[in-house]
């Protein structure tokens, strides 16, 4: 076991606290047919950054905003499948004094939807695609994140599951522990620790407790 001591723990929610990739993977496939995208190109490094980010990727400056929001349009038309990822609920109930928020890169109303699917609580401080100029891997989500409970970025825990999240996390100053719900161990090796999800992780005095 380890303790990581910190002043807050900011959180990635899809792949870390919620499950939400089989409606995703669904939304992608039906979207990247009617733009003549190959699927499996765009799903490979879709995960954990903005949609349009991604979307950007992909098609011309003057298509992307339209093209994103039909793919959240797709999204959105369903909710079958969400559910939170183990230990989730235990550990957020438990974390008690111990401040955290929620950095993601969906937006405002999936954030609402898609917590609310899978019963994860919405604390105060909720960075979103919507509130940041760059998506992940750029820091300023978490570093707003930081900024808005009153706290170094440094003295931070970033709990991600995606490459694009941990190099943000890192890139903002914190210390970073990676999930493997959604990516091999292989993938995440810039992240400070690794544990399979969060049945592994443990509120502890002053911060949290990770069993490896």
């Amino acid at each position: 076991m380890v303790t990581l001591p910190c002043a807050a723990v900011l959180f990635d929610v899809d792949g870390t606290l919620v499950d939400s990739t089989p409606l995703v993977e669904r939304a992608a496939r039906v979207w990247a047919a009617e733009y003549g995208i190959d699927a499996d190109e765009f799903l490979s490094d879709a995960h954990g950054r903005r949609t349009s980010d991604r979307v950007a990727d992909f098609l011309a400056a003057d298509r992307v905003r339209e093209a994103t929001a039909r793919l959240d349009a797709l999204e959105a038309s369903r909710t079958d499948g969400i559910t939170a990822l183990p230990g989730v609920l235990a550990l957020l109930a438990a974390l008690d004094d111990l401040p955290w928020a929620l950095v993601t890169s969906m937006d405002k109303e999936q954030l609402r939807v898609r917590t609310g699917v899978a019963g994860v609580p919405l604390p105060p401080v909720a960075i979103t695609a919507e509130d940041v100029p760059r998506g992940k891997p750029d820091p300023s989500g978490y570093l707003l994140a930081a900024e808005r409970l009153g706290v170094d970025p440094s003295a931070c825990l970033v709990v991600e599951d995606a490459p694009a999240g941990v190099a943000a996390g890192r890139a903002a100053g914190a210390t970073v522990v990676a999930v493997t719900t959604s990516h091999p161990a292989g993938s995440l090796t810039a992240a400070d620790h690794i544990v399979p999800d969060l049945t592994h992780v443990l509120p502890a005095p002053g911060g949290l407790r990770l069993t490896l």
